[in-house]
């Protein structure tokens, strides 16, 4: 299993760190053969993939955790997890903290809103004070205890507050102990340089698509000082329209053949889960089995 350790050595060693989001230990796997280093569990992944409802804050602990544990079983990979709010304040947060680590997260991300949450990409989202957000984060850092993950503080600030009103908060969360700063729905690069002018700490841009922020690119994000750079459903969304223009294709035509260029083969599947070399232990099992 990655370890915390795994997480801050990649973020040492990419400029910026590329962090691709996986929904299951199946997309996990799927990342990790493509050759990435990084993965990401999304809060609102979770909320629509594993139990079909939006993006409010509607999931408990347990069931990102349950999550959690299936993809870093599954894989090398070091995992960032969106905790959204922490699931609560005080010990509760520190509780949520260390479940993390248990189930094998390397990083998680911390934010701002207030417990009945919106997606960071919505209207009318409602903040903590910057107080209340270095209390959840100080009660994080105690919940980590000697452990090396990787906590990021998130705030959704912009919209209310400007790019100046961020940098403030930036600061004060990373004096109460946050290892770097989730600055999200931002607009132009200039308001990363300013964030990274002002705090020398390590930053996370959230390149998610249809929503407020650019399509920035790699390399024009690490000269605005970005460290990190989030796709948290860009695989999730091709693959719902993908299975969308399947079920449409068999209602309309009787047949899944005119969709075939868009599945992958059985042989790749079962390349991708390593499915031979099981099916070969198997048989030794059973043929183990039948000598006594």
């Amino acid at each position: 299993m990655p370890t915390e350790k795994d997480f801050s050595q990649l973020l040492a060693d990419n400029k910026p760190l590329k962090i691709v989001g996986a929904i299951n230990a199946y997309s996990a796997i799927l990342a990790e053969r493509s050759g990435h280093k990084c993965i990401y569990l999304s809060g609102s992944g979770v909320a629509s993939a594993s139990y079909g409802i939006p993006d409010l804050g509607l999931t408990s602990l347990e069931d990102v955790l349950i999550d959690v544990r299936r993809i870093s079983k599954s894989t090398s990979l070091p995992l960032l997890v969106d905790i959204d709010t922490g699931w609560g304040d005080g010990n509760d947060i520190s509780h949520s903290i260390k479940m993390m680590i248990e189930a094998g997260a390397a990083a998680v991300h911390l934010e701002d809103q207030i417990e009945a949450k919106r997606c960071g990409h919505r209207p009318n989202k409602k903040l903590i004070t910057t107080d209340e957000m270095c209390e959840r984060i100080k009660t994080a850092v105690q919940g980590r205890g000697d452990s090396e993950l990787f906590i990021i503080a998130r705030t959704d600030a912009f919209d209310s507050e400007g790019i100046d009103g961020c940098v403030k908060r930036a600061r004060d969360y990373i004096d109460a102990g946050a290892d770097g700063i989730f600055l999200e729905a931002i607009t132009s690069l200039q308001d990363y340089k300013k964030l990274k002018d002002a705090i020398q700490k390590p930053i996370l841009a959230n390149i998610t698509e249809f929503g407020k922020t650019p399509l920035f690119k790699d390399k024009e994000l690490m000269e605005a000082g970005v460290d990190m750079m989030l796709f948290p459903l860009s695989a999730f969304r091709a693959s719902s329209k993908a299975a969308e223009k399947v079920y449409e294709s068999i209602l309309k035509n009787g047949t899944q053949e005119s969709v075939l260029d868009i599945m992958q083969t059985r042989d790749e599947l079962y390349e991708r889960l390593d499915y031979l070399n099981f099916e070969k232990n198997l048989d030794e099992y059973i043929k183990n089995m039948e000598k006594k």
